[in-house]
């Protein structure tokens, strides 16, 4: 069996096929864009001799070929799927790996014109095709309101898919489509007439139920068809709600109501908020017809809002989360929009071009193995995957793999990917999953449940966690032994071990620990030893030809360097030596060297500080780790990903299997160093990242 997208997309379309899709386009008012795409997509012997040029002559039309193509993916993973539980989620990666929305109106065009020449399709191929329209292709179309359309889809899948149950409720009909449609249109003019004799402007539409829609009231209601009171309706629409009560009236004097049907869901609004009139009456000829009654705001917000018509008939509700259900909003609201504007013969092509910079897509959609659609929030990584699909699965996460291809947990998610979870026996979260600058989670739901597992850990385990996670970043700061009582309070703490405790849970990062006592050192320079002579004497910039970016305390002209033994960075306390023939060296304030030499000759010390900042500085980093395949690269990888550049890396082979690389790195200073080190320090396999 061929699936359902495969084995129709890759065959040219026939005459009749490509003739009733252009119809469907130019009912719904298509641009010439759309038309032209439609067409080369359905000759691809045409399509493969012009596309070389369509980029650059014709971007749009080749940006909705690529969006039919890409539709091809969702058409697959439906083939694939059973059980039809999984439409809702192909339906949301639909929307969102197509990027111009104009290619829905395409697909379903194409589609109506399939399942109309289904008949002549093997057996197999024509039940694919009614699957596919009835679980995907007929839910968009009621969706964005293309009723012209809708019906038709939901008739022909159901024909194909229950012809017997088709058959029986078509004969069940007191008399053909084509009737009702004349009864409908004989009772709209009648009650125009009443309603204009009574000083009431509305608008008035109806329509007959189509037999798809028949069979599911009878399912959902339990009752015959005699006993369905709307197989004929009408709505009015009206200026406010006081002529709201006033159509009604004109209705009830008209035709006869029927007992207990009449619902008010203006005074009292379904939970969705919808809100209209419903009333059932004995029309001409003895026939039930339901009236519906709301004012045009009424409708436009059913039609849009919170409270649309197909949010309750086909979701029930859907249990979905409400960014996720926002962001489809946005998007259907948007097509709207854009068919209406090519309906009323507007340009359209401005809205269509606003579409990828107003649009902002806040969701992504991602597959499982199996074939199941997730919604995550934009930035997603496989560990905001893994906890969506269970709490342990993200516990006992270890790696993971995007389409075949193992990444790193910080990865990013885009649309269409598929992601499998590589796990370990046991749960055992890392702590470093909750520092947001590790990029590890961006679902806030996820990361409370990694805090939550830590916080059901005892104080003294989270004490020690704390204290090793700060002490890792410190120690790769060169402020290993700094005090933190000066910077408690700028974290609502008043001791050390509340501050501890607040890092093993993530709610402080280890780096805003070690950024605040950098600001702290900072604003207490120069030392108290130097402060007389810094103020007796005034500070004086070394002269432009010594690109050091220090000041030299009342000293210039003087050849300035970074030491090599410590090598400082910007907003780290340095202090600077006099040596005999390279003039003044700067090193780190906790600088081993810089104390020995300070010791010998103390009259040679002098207070420098950070002059101009910018630029690039070169630091020294050492990781441990055990030596495997790949190492390197996911070692230039990290720091690539944070916009650090490599002077040079060197190996040393160490005892069972370990490696020690020694890096020359250039960075802006101290904070990016800080992330690159991070990130390497959560590298699997590396043992500690730190600065040499």
């Amino acid at each position: 069996m061929r699936a359902a997208g495969e084995g129709l997309v890759e065959t040219p379309a026939s005459p009749a096929v490509l003739r009733d899709t252009l119809a469907s386009l130019a009912l719904l008012g298509a641009d010439g864009d759309s038309v032209a795409a439609a067409i080369l997509f359905e000759l691809p012997q045409l399509a493969a001799r012009l596309e070389p040029a369509l980029p650059a002559r014709h971007a749009p039309v080749a940006a909705l070929l690529d969006g039919q193509r890409a539709a091809n993916q969702v058409w697959t993973l439906h083939a694939e799927t059973t059980g039809g539980g999984n439409t809702e989620g192909l339906r949301r990666l639909l929307l969102a790996i197509v990027r111009d929305l104009r290619v829905v109106p395409i697909l379903l065009a194409r589609q109506l014109a399939r399942m109309r020449h289904a008949d002549a399709l093997p057996d197999d191929e024509r039940q694919a095709l009614a699957r596919l329209t009835r679980d995907i292709l007929a839910p968009l179309a009621n969706r964005l309101g293309i009723w012209q359309l809708k019906w038709e889809l939901e008739d022909l899948a159901f024909r194909h898919l229950e012809p017997d149950t088709y058959r029986r409720i078509a004969a069940l009909l007191d008399d053909k489509r084509s009737g009702r449609e004349r009864y409908i249109a004989q009772v709209s003019g009648e009650l125009e007439q009443a309603l204009r004799a009574q000083g009431i402007a509305a608008d008035i539409a109806g329509r007959a139920k189509h037999i798809y829609s028949i069979w599911k009231k009878m399912r959902k209601k339990d009752v015959p068809i005699g006993e369905l009171y709307d197989l004929r309706a009408v709505r009015v629409l009206v200026d406010d709600i006081p002529a709201c009560y006033a159509a009604l009236g004109v209705v009830h004097a008209l035709w006869a109501p029927v007992p207990g049907e009449f619902d008010d869901y203006i005074a009292r609004p379904k939970n969705n908020d919808y809100r209209s009139l419903h009333t059932a009456v004995v029309g001409p000829e003895g026939k039930t017809l339901e009236v519906q009654i709301r004012t045009r705001e009424m409708h436009e917000q059913a039609e849009l809002g919170v409270a649309a018509h197909w949010r309750y008939k086909e979701t029930g509700g859907s249990q979905r989360s409400a960014a996720g259900n926002a962001a489809l909003e946005r998007k259907i609201e948007w097509m709207r929009r854009l068919l209406e504007s090519h309906a009323e013969g507007e340009e359209g092509s401005g809205l269509a071009r606003s579409l990828d910079t107003e649009l902002v897509e806040d969701r992504l959609y991602v597959l499982t193995p199996a074939g199941e659609v997730i919604d995550l929030p934009s930035g997603a990584t496989p560990l905001d995957f893994a906890y969506h699909v269970h709490t342990m699965v993200g516990h006992r996460c270890r790696g993971a793999k995007v389409d075949g291809r193992i990444v790193p947990l910080d990865h990013k998610l885009r649309s269409g990917d598929r992601v499998e979870i590589l796990t370990a026996k046991e749960p055992e979260p890392r702590r470093d999953w909750l520092v947001a600058a590790n990029g590890f989670l961006a679902s806030p739901r996820a990361r409370e449940k990694v805090r939550s597992w830590f916080h059901r850990l005892d104080r003294e385990r989270n004490l020690q966690a704390g204290r090793e996670m700060l002490d890792r970043e410190l120690r790769r700061m060169g402020l290993l032994h700094a005090d933190l009582q000066p910077v408690l309070a700028r974290f609502n703490v008043a001791a050390v071990d509340e501050l501890l405790v607040l890092v093993a849970l993530g709610d402080v990062g280890p780096h805003q620990v070690g950024r605040a006592l950098q600001e702290h050192d900072r604003a207490q320079a120069p030392g108290a030893a130097d402060a007389a002579a810094a103020q007796a004497q005034p500070r004086r910039r070394v002269p432009k030809a010594a690109t050091s970016g220090f000041t030299v305390v009342g000293v210039g002209n003087l050849l300035v360097q970074v030491a090599r033994c410590c090598q400082p960075l910007p907003g780290e306390e340095i202090v600077g030596y006099l040596t005999r023939a390279r003039g003044l060296t700067v090193h780190r304030a906790d600088c081993a060297a810089f104390a020995r030499l300070a010791a010998a000759q103390p009259q040679r010390v002098l207070p420098v500080d950070w002059g101009r900042q910018g630029g690039v500085h070169e630091a020294a980093a050492l990781v441990d780790a055990v030596d495997r395949k790949h190492l390197l690269r996911d070692v230039s990888n990290v720091i690539a990903q944070e916009e650090a550049h490599v002077v040079s890396i060197r190996g040393q082979a160490g005892r069972h299997g370990r490696v020690r690389l020694r890096l020359r790195l250039r960075v802006d200073g101290y904070e990016q160093l800080s992330r690159v080190l991070a990130k390497l320090d959560g590298l699997p396999g590396v043992e500690q990242a730190r600065r040499e």
